[in-house]
C-alpha cells in the first residue's frame, strides 16, 4: 500500500492519473519534471514497510528515472544530482510533517462514515502539496531545459510514444467489457491494499460505479497528446528565449534562470493542472466528484474489519514519515 494510492482509489472512475509534468498514463496524466518526479517515484513503490527504505533512495530513484527520460550527458547529470539532494532536503523537512498531519487525519476518518464532499476535500489536500512540489521544481527543471541537446528533445518524444502505446494497450483496446475488467481489476487492487480482501458485494459496487462513469479513453488519450506535444514546444520556446544554441544545449550554466523562461514553464504547469482545451476541465471536475462518490460509498460499506486494517497501513505510514523527518 502506498500513500499516493490510498488517494489514487478516489479517482477509479477517472482517468489514469499521474502528476503534472511527465504526461503519461494514469488519472489525469501529469509529469516529467524534477518536483513530480519525487511524487511519482515515491508513491508508485510498494508496501508500507518499505517507505523509508524507498524514501533514502530517493536520490537514485529520481535521478535514473529523469535520466530515463532525458538521457543526461555528464554536466547534466551533476546539475540533476545537485538539483535533487536540494529538493529532497527541502521536501523532508517541509513536506512530509504535513503528510505526517494529513496521515493522522485519515486515520481518524478511517473509522468512520464519510461523505463525498469529505473524500474529495482529502484529495484537494493531496492535489495540493503535488502543486507544491511542482512549483518548486520550476526553476531547477527550468535550467535542465535550457541545457537540452535536439538529441534529447528526440529521445522524449521517443519515450512519449512508447507511453503512449502502454495507455492505448491499458485502456483503448479490446471490447468494452475487456475494458471494464482491466479498470475494475486496477481499482480493487488499490482499495485492498488500504482495506484488505473485497468481499463479492464491494466488487460488485465497484464494478456499477465504473459502468456508470463517463471516463473516456479516447479524450483521455487527445488530451494526453496536447499534454506532450504542449511539453516539446515550451522546451523549444525556453531555448529560444534564452538565446540556446540548437546545436550544443549549453544553456546558461548553473546561474539564475532567465525570468521570461521561468514564466514559459510556470504558462505550461497551469495548461497541465487547467487545460485549455474547452469543456476538459469541466470533463475533469465531473469525473473528480464522481471518483469522490464511488470512494465515499466503497469506504461506508466497509466493515469493522477493514477499517481497523486501513488504520493500521495508514498508521505506519505516518510512523515512518515522522521517523524520516526526525532523521534530517
Amino acid at each position: 500500500m502506498n500513500t499516493m494510492n490510498t488517494m489514487n482509489t478516489m479517482n477509479t472512475s477517472a482517468e489514469p492519473q499521474r502528476s503534472p509534468w511527465l504526461i503519461d498514463p494514469k488519472i489525469n496524466a501529469r509529469r516529467l519534471w524534477l518536483a513530480l518526479a519525487l511524487m511519482a517515484a515515491l508513491f508508485t513503490l510498494g508496501a508500507c514497510s518499505t517507505a523509508r527504505l524507498a524514501y533514502n533512495q530517493a536520490p537514485n530513484l529520481l535521478y535514473w528515472w529523469l535520466d530515463g527520460y532525458m538521457d543526461f550527458n555528464a554536466t547534466q547529470s551533476d546539475q540533476a544530482r545537485q538539483d535533487i539532494d536540494a529538493f529532497l532536503a527541502w521536501h523532508r523537512s517541509t513536506e512530509l510533517p504535513a503528510y505526517a498531519l494529513q496521515l493522522q487525519q485519515w486515520q481518524t476518518l478511517a473509522i468512520q462514515d464519510i461523505t463525498p464532499a469529505q473524500a474529495c476535500a482529502q484529495f484537494d489536500a493531496a492535489r495540493s502539496a503535488v502543486q507544491r512540489a511542482s512549483e518548486r521544481g520550476l526553476e531547477p527543471l527550468t535550467r535542465l531545459a535550457l541545457r537540452l541537446t535536439p538529441e534529447q528533445r528526440a529521445h522524449l518524444q521517443r519515450h512519449q510514444t512508447k507511453s503512449n502505446e502502454s495507455f492505448e494497450k491499458d485502456f483503448v483496446r479490446g471490447s468494452p467489457e475487456q475494458r471494464l475488467r482491466q479498470r475494475l481489476d486496477k481499482a480493487v487492487d488499490r482499495y485492498e491494499m488500504l482495506y484488505g480482501r473485497l468481499s463479492p458485494a464491494q466488487r460488485e459496487l465497484l464494478q456499477t460505479s465504473l459502468q456508470q462513469s463517463l471516463w473516456d479513453a479516447q479524450r483521455t488519450q487527445q488530451e494526453r497528446l496536447r499534454r506532450q506535444t504542449d511539453l516539446r514546444q515550451t522546451l523549444q520556446a525556453i531555448q529560444s528565449i534564452a538565446g540556446v544554441g540548437e546545436t550544443n544545449g549549453a544553456g546558461n550554466g548553473n546561474g539564475p534562470v532567465d525570468a521570461a523562461a521561468l514564466d514559459a514553464s510556470r504558462s505550461y504547469l497551469a495548461r497541465v493542472m487547467n487545460s485549455p482545451t474547452p469543456g476538459y476541465s469541466a470533463y475533469s471536475q465531473t469525473q473528480m466528484q464522481h471518483g469522490c462518490t464511488q470512494f465515499a460509498a466503497l469506504h461506508n460499506s466497509t466493515t469493522p474489519e477493514q477499517r481497523g486494517n486501513a488504520v493500521r497501513v495508514l498508521k505506519g505510514y505516518e510512523d515512518d514519515l515522522r521517523a524520516l523527518v526526525a532523521r534530517r
